[in-house]
């Protein structure tokens, strides 16, 4: 039976993305999904090296501190052939709402754009994510029973300060009406990554690993209100970097000025009602009172290091330390967050984007 061989040659690849931020939890799932359902080409870009390096000939990674302006420069002003750029990351020296974290990120991406905009002629579009707290402020007095479901068009905090419209403010002014820009909003992203600060599913899956090792109870620890309210969104990191794609690739959307989206999964939750089957998928005891006002994750787990280490020997697991996954001092911010956070998706399900 004779075989017949194609001479026919595999499209050329049109589209060259540059991420920022590519070992996060977003940044991640671009790599994943610009490699296999799209066929991009990609430059991935972070200031530490890839635990679970990506092999795929149309992946490039490199290396970077961003916040240094001559190796910035040096390493990426050899990208010439990019057309969509992707920043997802963020510099978290400082705390959020504070003049210094302001200065950091706007550093970061002024060289960024230094080293880009004269070399790549062929940029089209550059997405950036920020995320719901840009309709809130951190600083000064709350009132838990003001609920808003935040649009794209609510105008931003007077108070304080918040590196999300720094960055908004330099992408207007350096891209100057001449390339395409938008803005994803996610909430809590929940996601896999080794390296993100505000690892939210990494923090729960090491405290369910630890009370079950331990036969400890599943305990929630925060406030009433977060307990039985709703207080913020969820953002499957998947979601937000099809989003991301959609909104940096669809032509109808397209706007020199600036398009931003909420990037939500959609109808929002409390803990009460989903801890219970958290806890049932990790396999540990949940107690019938799983609220304590008291339970602090960050004292909870100060000793617990060394137990992490035995069990990573034990299961045989990849060798961690249990801080490279866990923010045990985020998880008590989150659960005592003084503020709700919850935003509409309307615009973009308006606008075409359905995927949930």
């Amino acid at each position: 039976m004779a075989v017949q061989i194609s001479n026919r040659a595999e499209a050329p690849i049109k589209n060259v993305a540059v991420i920022f931020g590519v070992t996060g939890l977003v940044g991640r799932e671009l790599v994943r999904k610009l490699l296999s359902k799209y066929r991009w080409k990609v430059y991935g870009v972070a200031r530490r090296h890839e635990m679970n390096p990506i092999q795929n000939p149309n992946y490039h990674f490199i290396s970077c501190d961003l916040l240094n302006h001559l190796e910035a420069l040096q390493k990426l002003s050899l990208i010439q052939d990019v057309t969509h750029m992707f920043w997802v990351t963020w510099a978290s020296q400082f705390p959020l709402d504070s003049q210094e974290c302001c200065e950091q990120n706007k550093a970061m991406m002024s060289n960024a754009l230094n080293a880009i905009l004269p070399k790549a002629k062929s940029l089209k579009h550059v997405s950036l994510q920020t995320g719901t707290k840009h309709y809130v402020s951190l600083q000064g007095l709350f009132d838990v029973n003001d609920v808003c479901h935040y649009d794209e068009e609510w105008p931003r905090v007077s108070s304080g300060y918040n590196f999300y419209y720094v960055l908004e403010d330099l992408l207007k002014e350096r891209l100057g009406g001449k390339i395409a820009w938008s803005v994803q909003r996610p909430g809590l992203i929940m996601g896999c990554s080794q390296t993100t600060l505000f690892n939210f599913m990494g923090s729960l899956c090491v405290y369910g690993t630890i009370c079950k090792h331990l036969n400890l109870p599943f305990l929630f620890g925060g406030t009433r209100e977060c307990w039985e309210e709703m207080c913020i969104d969820g953002s499957d990191a998947g979601l937000v970097a099809e989003q991301h794609i959609w909104a940096a690739t669809d032509d109808k959307i397209y706007s020199s000025d600036g398009q931003a989206f909420n990037a939500i999964n959609g109808l929002s939750f409390t803990w009460k009602e989903i801890w219970p089957v958290i806890g049932l998928k990790f396999g540990v005891d949940v107690p019938d009172n799983m609220f304590s006002q008291d339970f602090m994750y960050l004292t909870a787990m100060a000793d617990k290091g060394g137990l992490w280490k035995d069990i990573v020997e034990k299961k045989g697991l990849v060798q961690t330390e249990m801080e490279d996954l866990a923010n045990w001092g985020f998880l008590d911010v989150l659960f005592r967050c003084p503020v709700k956070m919850l935003g509409s998706r309307e615009k973009a399900n308006q606008l075409g984007f359905m995927t949930r």
